[in-house]
């Protein structure tokens, strides 16, 4: 009898693969990179004859005993669409298949951000979106520690159209509509990024050896258990949480959501702003807000409300009518209705905020509108407040996904064998708690990729952080500076570009909108170092080296193109100046040649210099004449 099991069993799992199964990436729609040999694989039964049939030749291959098999194509240049037919027991027809150039686009949330979330920015390219020959491949957000995965659990190529497009990662598609429109070859996206990650998830298990902290945690999360563990009470806690606000909040008791609510008692704040600062203080839980509004020949086609950003979940009502939510704190509010809803005269908008943890309330620096077609009411300034109910804080969820090695083991081991022209990578926000070692884990994961993937020094160009909070107005310690020293500090690593994007940021959100320039500005260094464009002036001033005459310090800069210059004629801003002791102060600045001059009275001997070290440095001003901005930088005498 256990023979006869053991045989079924055999049986059944040989069955799995007894006819040939293909990894989600070799699909209909693929993009092939160009010009390189390139593996086609997957699974069959062990032992069995697997042809692939191309451009008029055949293919041979023969699994394992494991059942994997692989077959190499020859270089092929730009071009398409192809069909691929595999036989084995089963025939499967690939087609509309393309070669050109790959591009993996990986890191956190501001790569991941698709179109949709910056469709109103950009109308007229989601309008006309249309372009076959740019595709991308959406890899799912799922992480793995016990193992490398050999594949993924969904995925499908699309190609850009005006339904398609809102899915596309924003960075990435602009980058490559830029290089299609200068080249015409077709460019597969393969957009593997995850919102929060740090860098350090997205390492080899082999590679995180290099740092023991990292490995240590590593090894805690690997057989799964103490993850489930986590996972299972941060979700108890949580469903707990909320459940209590429900069912205490008084608003949700008592309707007040209702456009006739009698709330004459109810105080009043100023939106947008935080209630915080307010009598009620820093409360966390429900709140409630509304707002009555006066509205005259109301006949509209279409209806919206703008609502900025608000923190950190939210419930909107018109006059009693629900017409959306939102849970967690960073996409913009933007929620469409039916103009029904409206009536002529009095209106009242209700919304019910949850915050769960620090200051919950309106982000300022938004707009906050209704739109009726072309018309627009502004509603910012007194709204009225009350509060459902009063909770403690939530406390912090543990996010497994962000643990070592998880995200390489899920989203970047299934792409090793599928030949890439290079890598875009867009992250570091979530690294900024320990800026110091960033440089480092970076040329690991640089360095590790192109071991794993065995396929040169393929390129690798990223973003540096952009500005992001509050200005300060006195020279001070940042992290979010050290951090794009760290990353400048990366150049270092061979086939390595950056673009800057220290003027594309805004104060109050961390995703900022503009993703064309961006994209552009990775474009403008792939042009230059994987494209071969000599001529062109890929890059800001960056920082190179600096000598000591007097009081004053001359820097020098390569990437200065055309010329140096100040940022709208002005004069040149950013730059503080610090004896030995570290002691940082304002200095004047002037541009002689392609050289910047520094200097303070109120620093004879000076040893250190520092550019647009803050988080949020708005008056930096320094860019060459092509219009790119200069690196942020720190630098010490006879250091580089």
């Amino acid at each position: 009898m256990k023979k006869i099991i053991f045989l079924i069993a055999l049986f059944l799992s040989l069955g799995v693969y007894s006819q040939i199964k293909l990894p989600r990436l070799i699909s209909d729609g693929m993009v092939l990179q160009r010009d390189v040999a390139v593996k086609i694989w997957g699974w069959a039964a062990p032992n069995e004859k697997v042809e692939l049939n191309f451009n008029q030749k055949k293919f041979h291959a023969v699994t394992s005993k494991e059942g994997n098999w692989s077959i190499v194509l020859p270089s092929q240049k730009a071009g398409g669409p192809y069909e691929m037919t595999l036989k084995a027991s089963n025939t499967i027809v690939l087609k509309d298949v393309l070669f050109g150039d790959v591009w993996l686009c990986s890191g956190q949330s501001n790569m991941e951000l698709p179109m949709e979330r910056v469709k109103d920015k950009y109308k007229d390219e989601v309008a006309t979106a249309n372009n076959p020959n740019i595709r991308q491949f959406q890899v799912p957000d799922e992480y793995e520690f016990s193992k490398e995965n050999v594949d993924f659990s969904s995925g499908e190529w699309i190609a850009v159209n005006h339904e398609n497009i809102l899915k596309f990662s924003a960075v990435a598609y602009f980058f490559a509509n830029e290089i299609y429109q200068k080249y015409k070859i077709p460019i597969g996206l393969i957009n593997s990024a995850l919102g929060g990650s740090p860098a350090q998830s997205w390492i080899s298990a082999s590679a995180i050896k290099k740092f023991p902290e990292y490995d240590d945690e590593y090894q805690k999360f690997k057989d799964g258990t103490l993850g489930a563990q986590i996972e299972e009470n941060d979700r108890k806690v949580s469903t707990t949480w909320y459940a209590a606000v429900n069912s205490q909040d008084e608003g949700l008791k008592n309707h007040w959501s209702e456009a006739n609510l009698e709330d004459s008692d109810w105080k009043n704040m100023n939106i947008p702003g935080y209630w915080s600062d307010t009598e009620l203080g820093a409360v966390n839980g429900a709140v409630w807000f509304r707002k009555e509004i006066d509205l005259a020949n109301i006949k509209a086609s279409t209806a919206k409300l703008i609502l900025g950003r608000i923190v950190d979940a939210d419930s909107v009502y018109v006059n009693g009518h629900f017409v959306g939510t939102t849970s967690y704190l960073y996409p913009s509010r933007k929620y469409s209705f039916d103009p029904k809803f409206l009536k002529e005269g009095k209106n009242v908008i209700a919304i019910r905020v949850i915050n769960n943890s620090g200051r919950g309330g309106f982000v300022e620096d938004k707009p906050y509108e209704l739109i009726l077609d072309d018309r627009s009411v502004d509603l910012k300034g007194t709204w009225k407040y009350k509060l459902g109910t009063k909770m403690l804080p939530l406390p912090p969820q543990t996010f497994i996904r962000w643990k070592p090695v998880g995200l390489y083991n899920s989203m970047i081991a299934p792409l090793k064998n599928y030949a890439i022209k290079g890598v875009i990578w867009y992250q570091g926000e979530s690294s900024t708690k320990k800026p110091l070692e960033y440089s480092a884990l970076m040329e690991t994961l640089i360095t590790d990729w192109r071991a794993q993937f065995q396929q040169g020094s393929f390129p690798f160009l990223y973003v540096q952080l952009t500005n992001f909070m509050e200005p300060k107005s006195e020279p001070g310690e940042s992290d979010w500076a050290a951090l794009r020293q760290q990353q400048k500090n990366t150049l270092a690593v061979p086939n390595t570009a950056m673009a800057v994007t220290i003027d594309l940021g805004e104060w109050n959100d961390i995703h900022p909108l503009n993703k064309y320039d961006v994209g552009k500005r990775l474009a403008l260094q792939a042009r230059k170092m994987v494209y071969g464009e000599k001529n062109i002036v890929s890059s800001g001033p960056l920082f190179k080296s600096m000598e000591q005459k007097g009081n004053q310090l001359i820097l020098s800069f390569s990437d200065v193109g055309s010329g140096l210059m100040a940022k709208n004629n002005t004069a040149l801003k950013g730059f503080e100046i610090g004896d030995k002791d570290g002691k940082f102060v304002w200095a004047t600045a002037t541009i002689e040649g392609d050289k910047v001059k520094v200097w303070s009275d109120a620093v004879l001997q000076p040893f250190k210099v520092r550019y647009a070290w803050a988080d949020n440095p708005v008056e930096a001003n320094l860019f060459n004449k092509e219009d790119l901005p200069a690196s942020p930088f720190e630098a010490t005498l006879n250091q580089k």
